[in-house]
């Protein structure tokens, strides 16, 4: 679903994402680091919202850098990036048809997945209601629901539990749960208890490169989050 071979990121003249390779087929994976680790660089490609100047890429089988396979890419993808807004004159419901219509979802479906995606994130009981009127958790799960209405099949998500309170947090983990078992579900997190929760492997990253990939067991047996961190120090 994902393969990056020396994938290369850079901002001006800063280095986000150095050499990386990385091969992810269903399932839930978490991206850990520092700020600054390259965490949001990455996510931004993977989610054709950003470019790499080196390296291959192939997201769903295709290649993002050829504009027919791209627009392929999109329709199939679902992302949230770490900052989310939208127009404060919008309701839930329009927000997130807003997003559907980017994603050419077809017009007689389309009201159906708004519903379910709104459901999923528990803002059924306000989906007519301002953007600009809700809390902060509440934007975060439009956010959430913009990203699940295509039902992707490739989900990047960059800092989703941000704001949202426990049972919030539950019902996400939940969904990607469900969602990786048939895609491949990619999130950016700083909250160990996200990955405990629903991820099947964890890649760190610090000072834009790879440090660790496996399975969270794996990464407890190697000293844990902060163990790996110190053991790969400048």
């Amino acid at each position: 679903m994902i393969s990056a071979t020396r994938l290369t990121v850079r901002h001006r003249r800063t280095t986000a994402v150095d050499s990386l390779d990385l091969h992810l087929g269903h399932g839930v994976h978490a991206l850990l680091g520092p700020n600054g680790a390259g965490k949001s660089s990455l996510l931004r490609v993977l989610a054709t919202a950003g470019t790499a100047v080196e390296g291959e890429l192939k997201l769903l089988g295709r290649d993002p850098h050829r504009p027919a396979e791209q627009l392929e890419i999109r329709r199939r993808l679902g992302y949230l990036p770490q900052t989310f807004g939208m127009f404060g004159g919008f309701t839930v419901r329009e927000c997130v048809s807003y997003a559907a219509w980017l994603k050419d979802m077809p017009g007689h479906s389309a009201p159906d997945a708004v519903a379910d995606a709104v459901d999923r994130v528990g803002l059924t009981a306000r989906i007519d209601s301002r953007y600009r009127t809700l809390s902060g958790g509440m934007k975060r799960r439009v956010g959430i629901a913009q990203a699940l209405v295509n039902r992707p099949e490739l989900l990047v998500l960059d800092e989703p539990t941000t704001g949202l309170d426990p049972a919030e947090r539950e019902r996400l983990h939940t969904t990607l749960r469900r969602l990786g078992g048939t895609g491949t579900v990619v999130l950016a997190t700083h909250l160990m208890e996200d990955v405990h929760a629903c991820c099947d492997t964890v890649v760190v990253l610090r000072s834009s490169r790879k440090i660790f990939q496996g399975t969270p067991e794996e990464l407890r047996e190697a000293g844990g989050y902060t163990g790996v961190i110190a053991a790969n120090a400048p």
